[in-house]
């Protein structure tokens, strides 16, 4: 008698989905039974749009046997082997009319048999109508293992190289957890944050600098430094509880080079150049650029990221499907509300399409958004969903970072006001949107893991990180700001990781700072995180904000001047980048402004009347609401 090897029996009581019963299911023939390592996904559900299902088996010479399937609903409609025998691919097609409940896949090789325990579970009511996040949305970006250490006990796990080191800002594991983040959803909450998207938690097992988590080394396990499984459903259950939805970051242009594909490749192209190291150039422009060689284009989609993070080859089906199926059930099973992607052009274009499509195609209403990180308009816009490509490439992405607003408005506010620069080309870069199918469903950002400091970016000057803040609010776009901006952390302004990704003040025991309670913050730092807290709890519960209209003046004097609007109310934005009390004449903005016009500045409670002058506070900001 020999029950399931026990890297899978772990495995598999990790997702759930293997009852005690099933666990101690006799083999046949014991010692020629292949130790199977890897059953992915290792559940599926009952009810999904597509009825289709590709699992993918990882044993010793697994591909010399047979598979039968006998459940009602479940059909084995075929079986891909591929040039390594230790993976074999089975093609499920799951009816419609088939049920909840635990099955058994029969494994024959002549008179050798073992069972394969495997269960398709009921969907969460109303998961395939899920709402995703959108313009009504504020999210909050958090590196967890900087955020707060919830759990010590998980900042030293056995079997991981890269070892807790909170003394190496750079690379060094800091102890931050799913915990550290589930313990402090009141403050989220109470900021304003209506969504939250935490960097990779997926396992991230390599050598060293492995905290940020975009190098996978499992796709479908927590690394066990932040959690498990169970965690992170708990912590996204949670989140819901407190009005707060979680948005997955993933990654699938790359892998960790400690990921255990690495240790026995299903097969030679599983990997781009066949699994040699060649780096990309990052010609990211060459995916539209008419005159790019494809030279070229081959090596900004397949070359690597860089040497420990080996390119995934998207042309080979069975690893396509196998990223699709992943993003797929990490929504089904935590109760996601979102993806974000990372490095998204990097990846095969054509296999974006697929995957885009075939997840919207399960959740209509789920928001995604892509990562391109360039600030060029058109190469941002080829990717989005119904927009018009020269060259006939199709997408289904809903959503990007915008890049080219975020490095424009950091420029513009630093900038000297003439008439061609400051305010000049915030208002001009606006017309970019007509590149943009939706541009409200694009996401800006003043800050993220990625980049410096929005504080130190502009010089901290923390009048124009408040004008950076409302603008970042009141555009039609849906915002996202960084862990640490509404206390004022700073960092270097050229590339420095470390820097852009400090703890957060109080997130760790003995902190002589605690920015959750307020505890030793600086006047600065509670103005800040005050005038934050009141911006987007208020942006909360406004619709204007969230689906009105935009009309912008040209910005004149210093002073840039734009309006927010539907049928019912008008908002109206006054920035002022000028060292001294500004009058402005209301007469230019008769457009928007009705005669006798009143407003109160939603920032200050201060109320103005808009027939003449408004005198507009030094280096301020006005959020008026017409009455």
């Amino acid at each position: 008698m020999k029950t399931l090897p026990g890297k899978y029996l772990l495995y598999a009581l990790s997702l759930g989905m293997l009852s005690p019963i099933l666990l101690h299911a006799p083999l046949a023939r014991a010692r020629s039974t292949p130790a199977i390592q890897h059953v992915e996904p290792g559940n599926w559900w009952v009810g999904m749009k597509s009825d289709k299902l590709q699992i993918m088996l990882h044993g010793k010479q697994i591909a010399d046997y047979a598979a039968q399937i006998h459940y009602p609903g479940v059909a084995l409609k075929g079986v891909t082997r591929v040039s390594n025998p230790n993976y074999l691919f089975l093609d499920l097609q799951i009816s419609p009319r088939a049920r909840a409940g635990k099955f058994n896949i029969e494994m024959r090789a002549g008179q050798q048999k073992f069972i394969i325990p495997y269960e398709l579970q009921a969907r969460a009511p109303g998961s395939a109508q899920r709402r995703g996040f959108g313009p009504a949305d504020v999210i909050l970006n958090l590196m967890p293992d900087r955020f707060a250490n919830g759990d010590s006990s998980n900042d030293q796990v056995p079997g991981f190289a890269d070892k807790f080191d909170r003394a190496d800002a750079s690379a060094g594991r800091h102890g931050g957890d799913l915990k550290g983040i589930r313990d402090h959803l009141d403050y989220i909450a109470g900021m304003g944050y209506t969504m939250l998207w935490p960097t990779p938690v997926v396992e991230n097992n390599q050598q060293s600098y492995s905290y940020h988590g975009y190098a996978a080394t499992d796709y479908y396990k927590v690394d066990a430094r932040l959690g498990s499984n169970e965690d992170y459903r708990q912590l996204v259950a949670a989140a819901r509880q407190h009005g707060i939805g979680v948005i997955q970051d993933v990654v699938l242009n790359h892998i960790g080079d400690g990921h255990w594909w690495m240790r026995d490749m299903p097969s030679k192209d599983w990997l781009s150049f066949n699994g040699e190291f060649v780096p990309t150039y990052h010609a990211r422009t060459t995916v539209i650029d008419p005159y790019a060689s494809a030279a070229d284009k081959k090596n900004f989609i397949q070359g690597w990221f860089e040497v420990h993070m080996p390119d995934m080859n998207q042309q080979n089906p069975l690893l396509a499907n196998y990223q699709i199926q992943n993003t797929i059930w990490w929504i089904e099973y935590a109760g996601l509300a979102g993806i974000r992607a990372d490095t998204y052009g990097y990846s095969d274009p054509a296999f974006l399409t697929q995957w885009s499509r075939r997840i919207l195609e399960e959740y209509p209403h789920l928001r995604m958004v892509g990562e391109e990180w360039s600030d060029n308009p058109n190469l941002v816009a080829h990717w989005l969903h119904r927009h018009k490509n020269a060259n006939g490439y199709v997408s289904h992405m809903p959503s990007m970072m915008d890049y080219p607003l975020h490095d424009t408005l950091r420029q513009a506010l630093v900038a000297p006001e003439t008439l061609h620069s400051g305010f000049a080309t915030l208002y001009e870069a606006l017309i970019n949107d007509q590149l943009y199918p939706d541009p409200s469903a694009m996401v800006l950002f003043e800050g993220n893991h990625d980049v410096s400091r929005l504080y130190s970016a502009l010089d901290e000057d923390l009048d124009l990180l408040k004008m950076a803040v409302t603008y970042v609010a009141t555009m039609p776009r849906t915002p996202q700001f960084y862990y640490g901006t509404e206390i004022l952390m700073t960092s270097t302004k050229h590339r420095d990781d470390g820097a852009f990704r400090q703890d957060f003040p109080g997130g760790w025991a003995g902190d002589k700072m605690n920015a959750f309670t307020g505890a030793g913050l600086t006047a600065r730092q509670e103005d800040a995180q005050t005038f934050i807290r009141k911006l987007l709890n208020w942006r909360k519960t406004q619709p204007v904000i969230h689906k009105g209209k935009l009309m912008h003046f040209a910005p004149q004097d210093g002073i840039y001047v734009y309006f927010r609007y539907d049928p019912k109310r008008k908002m109206m934005v006054v920035m002022n980048k000028n060292r001294t009390e500004t009058e402005l004449a209301t007469a230019r903005f008769a457009e928007m402004l009705p005669a006798h016009a009143r407003a109160r500045d939603v920032l200050s409670d201060r109320e103005f009347a808009m027939t003449q002058k408004i005198k507009v506070p030094a280096r301020g900001v006005l959020l008026l609401e017409i009455m």
